[in-house]
């Protein structure tokens, strides 16, 4: 299924580890949405059939060349703003990665963070297709958040992540709250150096009077 060498020792056990987060279940979930998103949503581009057959060999081969990923993310913005504009199905492996590489840079954009994503070699050389499995979920769960009418599929199908809500502040504004005392710090109101020895000075001590 890879492309890299086999495996020996640790190597192998931790591939084997890796290996054994995979969902079969969560993959059929996962290929019902993309061929509905894609079909329905992205009419122009090709009609998307499902994998050759079920399973993590056929899951790696049917993602591998980032076109279907590339036309799945292109279905979750508006058609004048799809992140995507040259979508091929090359043999080429440099295209391949290339065309996974623009995928996550999509994903970026559309408010996935960085802990959600998948590495390039982690599909396209099958290193940890559970991750890729966990990165279409959130993809999956921020579109069913944004609620701008894009999402094709059942909402049940997927954990509801929160939308960004980036807030943008004036320079007016930062310059008033670098000036501001939080009161958690205290306050120096009412407070003087009055009754302080001066810095050199030993201590006077008041002893009572007899």
């Amino acid at each position: 299924m890879a492309n890299s060498g086999p495996k020996y020792g640790l190597s192998l056990q931790v591939q084997k580890k890796i290996d054994q987060k995979y969902d079969p279940e969560l993959e059929e979930r996962l290929v019902d949405w993309i061929l509905l998103q894609c079909n329905e949503r992205h009419p122009e581009g090709p009609e998307l059939q499902r994998p050759a057959a079920p399973g993590k060999a056929a899951f790696h081969q049917w993602l591998k060349d980032g076109s279907i990923l590339c036309h799945l993310i292109n279905s979750l913005n508006p058609p004048d703003r799809r992140p995507i504009k040259k979508i091929s199905s090359s043999e080429r492996a440099f295209t391949q990665m290339e065309q996974i590489s623009q995928f996550l840079k999509a994903l970026t954009d559309y408010g996935l963070t960085t802990t959600d994503l998948f590495q390039t070699v982690d599909l396209w050389e099958a290193k940890n297709l559970a991750a890729v499995q966990q990165s279409l979920m959130a993809l999956g769960g921020i579109s069913i958040a944004k609620n701008d009418g894009f999402f094709r599929g059942d909402p049940s199908w997927f954990p509801r992540k929160a939308a960004q809500n980036p807030r943008a502040f004036t320079n007016e504004q930062m310059r008033q709250g670098q000036s501001i005392i939080g009161l958690q710090m205290g306050t120096n109101q009412g407070a003087s150096q009055a009754g302080m020895t001066p810095s050199g000075l030993g201590r006077q001590i008041m002893r009572p009077s007899r």
